[in-house]
């Protein structure tokens, strides 16, 4: 693990003074090299045949240029790269961006299983651009989402990017809560987030007219942006500097080379394989994770350590009906208990005007299982004899009973908004989607709140780099986690 707070000095300098004429600049080819989208700038060693793949409408219809993917075609050939990242989410993709930027020499590739970009977390959260308040003040965590915020904000207003700065209310709706909301009112003040204050609740009226409370704190600085957009804009800007994307290549083991009998020289300069599950491979010199729900595995397959273990638990959303929406303007929030590992159930627009209520928490029995059903042995048997689930769930009980009963019963959800705007009622709601978090756990049952690196020892290990880290905010943090990686990269593995 990393000294926790070694790269922040400066870092938002190196996410945009870094780049001579901020991230306008920096998406711009360097000298001499002219840009090849979509196919990667500089060619790999031994060059494949590739397959271009055709983007979802989806990229379309916000108006993403589209970022297709290089597959392997044949298994008797390869890629050979100075850099790998596996992972096309959007911590992966935001330091794929941030290291070829930063090493434009370097042929960098990004491995993703599935077909598209960015589908599971990134793809499945609530799209809040969050302030930085509710972190342990001098926290990685705390400095890199309160970075990572105004880093996300620059990004947006340089590459079009929409997004909503609606502001968010913490709402105290018991007498016995309002000490815990001045405690988080001083917490924020000591992590730097802007334009903090706390109103009463003529003032709560005012932002939120339907909503009630004894006090609040008013955090305007909280916005909502659509963060597969962004993160399928780093990987515009990584693919126009000249990095790779090679999607539908699921990982299935890394290892050292070993010299072909055909005295080819790539075994001593990419000592790395990247086998996956259809046997076709990369070689490089050094590889970087960001596999999110697979972080541990991923680490595992290389011999490195594999704690902390990956916990996954479902959020489900409820949708406010569409006539219902205008009871809702911003972000509003319940005063979290310190006693709880989780947020608890809020409101959220979305950018496309929609409401979204929740999410809870319930253990999910599949690492990618949106649906209460879905399940795997596999996954249910990692979690109970690998990490420290049982532990955890003896410490919070009674918290995680009550979050099985409100997934199951809507009105006991309901009956928790109605604290915040009784105008709700059960048949103002529906069903909606659901979101799996990655949630790094250690033996003790203890949740790591903090963002994770390893690699290991031993050839592999040395030319290894694991990130793993409790995932919110960090799609929030994702650049200002970006620079800190390409920090540790470069520290690491001396490029």
């Amino acid at each position: 693990m990393v000294p926790a707070l070694r790269y922040l000095s400066g870092a938002c300098r190196r996410a945009r003074g870094g780049f001579p004429g901020g991230f306008s600049a920096a998406c711009r080819p360097a000298q001499g090299r002219p840009w090849q989208l979509c196919q990667g700038g500089r060619r790999a060693s031994t060059r494949p045949e590739t397959v271009l793949k055709s983007v979802s409408s989806w990229q379309a219809l916000h108006g993403v240029a589209p970022v297709r993917s290089s597959a392997v075609a044949n298994q008797s050939l390869h890629n050979s790269f100075d850099v790998v990242i596996i992972g096309g989410g959007i911590v992966g993709l935001a330091s794929a961006r941030a290291l070829i930027l930063r090493h434009p020499a370097l042929s960098i590739g990004v491995l993703e299983k599935e077909k598209d970009l960015a589908v599971h977390q990134t793809g499945h959260n609530s799209g809040v651009i969050h302030s930085g308040i509710y972190y342990k003040p001098e926290s990685l965590k705390a400095k890199l989402c309160v970075q990572g915020a105004a880093l996300i904000y620059e990004y947006c207003n340089q590459k079009g990017i929409s997004y909503k700065q609606c502001g968010k209310l913490i709402v105290a709706v018991e007498q016995e809560e309002i000490p815990r909301l001045q405690a988080l009112y001083e917490r924020g003040l000591q992590n730097g987030v802007q334009g903090l204050r706390l109103i009463q609740q003529e003032d709560i009226k005012k932002k939120e007219p339907y909503c009630r409370g004894l006090m609040a704190i008013d955090c305007p600085y909280t916005g909502i942006v659509d963060y597969r957009q962004v993160a399928l804009s780093f990987a515009q800007d990584f693919q126009e500097a000249g990095g790779f994307v090679l999607t539908n290549f699921e990982v299935k083991d890394i290892e050292m080379a070993k010299e072909s009998p055909s005295g080819s020289k790539d075994g001593t300069k990419y000592p790395i394989v990247i086998r996956n599950t259809k046997g076709e491979e990369v070689q490089c010199q050094y590889v970087v994770t960001c596999a999110g729900l697979y972080s541990d595995r991923i680490s595992e397959l290389s011999g490195c350590n594999p704690d902390p273990r990956i916990v996954p638990f479902r959020g489900d959303y409820l949708l406010l009906k569409p006539e219902k929406c205008y009871l809702v303007k911003g972000n509003i929030y319940p005063v979290p208990d310190s006693r709880f590992p989780f947020l608890g159930v809020h409101f959220t627009p979305r950018m496309d005007g929609s409401i979204w209520l929740g999410p809870n928490a319930v253990l999910a029995f599949k690492r990618e299982g949106y649906k209460p059903f879905d399940f795997s042995a596999r996954d249910v048997m990692d979690v109970i004899m690998k990490s420290g689930l049982i532990k955890l769930v003896f410490q919070n009980f009674s918290y995680g009973i009550n979050e099985m009963y409100k997934a199951c019963f809507l009105s006991a959800t309901v009956k928790h908004l109605q604290k915040f705007i009784p105008e709700i009622t059960v048949s103002d709601i529906l069903r909606g989607p659901a979101g799996v978090r990655a949630q790094a756990l250690d033996r003790d049952g203890n949740l790591v709140e903090d963002f994770v690196f390893d690699g290991g020892v031993g050839d592999i290990g040395n030319r290894i780099l694991h990130v793993r880290n409790a995932p919110s905010p960090a799609a929030t943090s994702s650049l200002a986690i970006s620079v800190m990686i390409a920090d540790e990269v470069q520290q690491k593995f001396k490029l």
